[in-house]
């Protein structure tokens, strides 16, 4: 029976996907770039901007800092991409950094990374969300003046769009990234030809401005060192998402692991050109950025106050290059909000598909291992949307106050993972390989070990410079993301300890004799059909059960009863305050108290309608009895449908539709090609 949502939905996301059309949805390189890389590639649009702030509390003349810092995050980049280059041809199985950590380090490790990547990509999806809407804000004010709800519709938005399939959103996704990625290309050249070739002087629109703050004149030694730190952690939002791609190997078309691994590779050149062409053309230009702007950016002597909008670096470069309000200016405006918005999508392909792997190994529910119409993991996308828009909410879509949060599970991430990769290569290498294999794992060993110490002290400059600026909202985020999945585990292990037949003769001990009770509230057709089924079920005894609410319905119906010459008996139950389940479950407890090893079997006749509001007219009392019923041992419970009309009517409709999908036809995934394995890996899980 079609639903009333089926309409509304089909339009939203789409006509449901046949489970043997999963392969029709992986992704050529073209397309996974965009949907696994848009996180790290849109970074350059507030990762450049996040180093001037905190070296803005030095004021202005420590900004000559930031091409060292550039230089940094060049070198841990392209650290972590070679890195998980390993973990891809390694791994290609799509746990990613779960399935490394659990696999090499056990069960405590992988739960750790597992809940440090769920954290993250909730604030991927919130950042990526919050800082669009600042990008869009400095083309359309309207937007910036209402954060929030503009947030909130993106995310609504966004989650529509995945909800109809990886590679239909995909597709959509590709065009915004790549004309983002060729705008930041034509500013970087257009922005040297100017300053180089012609000689131009570019000023951006807060080059005349001053920093003013209680260190302007500079800081020196240890403080000097910590904020340089701060200011390269900020800028390390530039590799959040990297992992995405080791965890979406699955939805490559093959080879796989070689197209997963190149466009990472593709990825890393790509994120690390732009992020190096912003910083310089930042300092160029001579932007202004600080992180109490309404008091410490200085315009002609003085405090800009709470009127004033900071915009984006890449926003003021823009303009210095392109021009304030020109065309190519307004396009990468766009672009720019475009791809921080589509730059979640990063999110809402590895948060589904880790819960889906989490709820195959019984740390999540079973729920988010199930695939929806399109294929796509749909309870995981809803679940992502709802964390995502929750924080959003909290923090006012104040991307600045939200990016203090971010980091520190993608570090735990990583670091865990390459110390995995190392004792996975030392497993490797003990047992007997060729030369030329052997070669080739120590090369990857070293390339592992390297990046684990890298992204360890990545890690502890982390944790060191931004705890007190909101890091410990995500460890607290963490920790409570592993308390839950290992109760959820523990309550699946020890449902499963219950069930399971230890002692095969306990589960087939018959019961001495069974009562069989039909509940009757009239005599109609769906009683007669409930009293000739319970007839065939040859039960030691059968009777009728009524309650009596009204003397005068009752003694109608045992009139009825008699007249008709119904054959077994009617027991009637007094109801002196009008309950029905009540005297129903006393009578059913007063049974099996008097013949224990006696089983009960209730009959309840229902009506099946076809239209949702019917369902609200019947069957309630008949719902809540059964609800009942269900936790009363030794009682067996029976529901005997009769088909009414609309019923029969909304069959036929839908018998018509040309493409008409039983509900739970299309379900279990994750399917062929996504992410096999998981069982296989439980014996290093235990």
């Amino acid at each position: 029976m079609p639903k009333l949502t089926d309409v509304p939905k089909r339009i939203l996301i789409g006509r449901a996907l046949r489970s043997d059309r999963l392969g029709e949805t992986l992704l050529p390189k073209r397309v996974a770039l965009p949907v696994f890389a848009s996180d790290p590639l849109s970074s350059v649009a507030y990762a450049p901007g996040e180093v001037l702030l905190v070296l803005s509390i030095a004021g202005a003349s420590a900004y000559h800092l930031s091409p060292w810092i550039a230089v940094a995050v060049i070198v841990l980049m392209f650290t972590v991409v070679a890195s998980y280059r390993q973990n891809v041809h390694a791994y290609p199985s799509g746990g990613g950094d779960y399935e490394v950590a659990t696999t090499n380090l056990g069960r405590r490790a992988g739960l750790t990374v597992a809940s440090a990547l769920l954290v993250d990509y909730v604030l991927t999806v919130a950042v990526s969300i919050s800082s669009g809407v600042e990008n869009l804000g400095s083309a359309v004010p309207f937007v910036v003046e209402h954060k929030t709800p503009a947030a909130i519709a993106v995310i609504v938005l966004l989650t529509l769009m995945n909800l109809r399939g990886v590679k239909e959103s995909g597709k959509l996704f590709a065009i915004p990234t790549y004309c983002f990625v060729a705008a930041v290309f034509c500013l970087i050249l257009w922005g040297v030809v100017r300053s180089v070739a012609l000689g131009d002087h570019l000023r951006a629109p807060t080059a005349d401005y001053e920093i003013h703050t209680e260190h302007s004149g500079g800081l020196a030694g240890f403080a000097l060192a910590f904020l340089l730190l701060r200011a390269f952690s900020s800028g390390c939002a530039a590799l959040t998402g990297v992992e995405a791609i080791s965890n979406g190997v699955p939805a490559f078309r093959k080879p796989k692991a070689k197209n997963a691994a190149t466009t990472l590779a593709l990825m890393g050149v790509i994120a690390v050109t732009m992020f190096c062409g912003i910083i310089a053309l930042a300092l160029e230009t001579g932007v202004k950025m600080a992180e109490k702007p309404a008091s410490e950016i200085m315009i002609d002597g003085e405090p800009a106050g709470s009127d004033y909008t900071q915009n984006p670096v890449i926003s003021q470069v823009g303009a210095a290059v392109f021009g304030d309000g020109s065309i190519p200016f307004v396009f990468l405006a766009g672009a720019t909000a475009l791809v921080l918005f589509l730059a979640a999508n990063t999110a809402y392909n590895g948060f589904p598909l880790l819960g889906s792997i989490l709820a195959q190994d019984r740390y999540l529910p079973r729920q988010l291992h199930t695939r929806g119409d399109r294929l796509a993991f749909s309870n995981g996308i809803v679940l992502l949307a709802a964390a995502a828009v929750i924080l959003v909410v909290i923090y006012d879509a104040d991307s600045t106050r939200l990016i203090q949060l971010y980091i520190v599970g993608v570090f735990v991430s990583f670091t865990l993972s390459q110390i995995g990769m190392v004792r996975h290569w030392n497993r490797e290498l003990a047992a007997p390989t060729a030369p030329g294999a052997r070669t080739h794992m120590l090369r990857s060993r070293a390339i592992n070990a390297f990046g684990a110490f890298f992204t360890g002290m990545v890690l502890v400059v982390v944790l060191v410079t931004k705890f007190s600026h909101g890091a410990w909202v995500s460890l607290v985020g963490m920790a409570l993301f592993y308390a839950l999945m290992t109760s959820i585990r523990r309550h699946y292990d020890g449902v499963a300890a219950e069930l399971a037949a230890d002692d095969p003769d306990e589960t087939v001990v018959r019961p001495s004799r069974v009562h069989s009770l039909v509940l009757v509230s009239k005599i109609h057709k769906p009683t007669l059909r409930a009293l000739s089924y319970a007839r065939l079920m040859r039960s030691d005894t059968l009777e009728a059960l009524t309650i009596s609410v009204d003397p005068d319905e009752t003694a109608d119906l045992r009139r009825q009863w008699d007249a008709q010459g119904i054959e077994v008996p009617l027991k009637i139950l007094e109801s002196p305050y009008r309950e029905v389940t009540r005297p129903v479950i006393e009578y059913v407890k007063r049974l099996r108290k008097e013949h224990p090893r006696d089983l009960v079997s209730v009959y309840i006749p229902e009506y099946v309608v076809g239209h949702w509001y019917e369902q609200l007219l019947h069957n309630q009392s008949a719902l809540r009895l059964k609800g009942r019923l269900l936790f009363t041992p030794g009682v067996m419970v029976t529901s005997v449908p009769w088909q009414l009309e609309s019923s029969e009517i909304a069959r036929r409709r839908a018998r018509k539709r040309a493409e008409w999908n039983a509900p739970g036809a299309v379900r279990r995934g994750p399917g062929p090609g996504a992410v096999p394995g998981a069982r296989g890996r439980d014996e290093h899980r235990q």
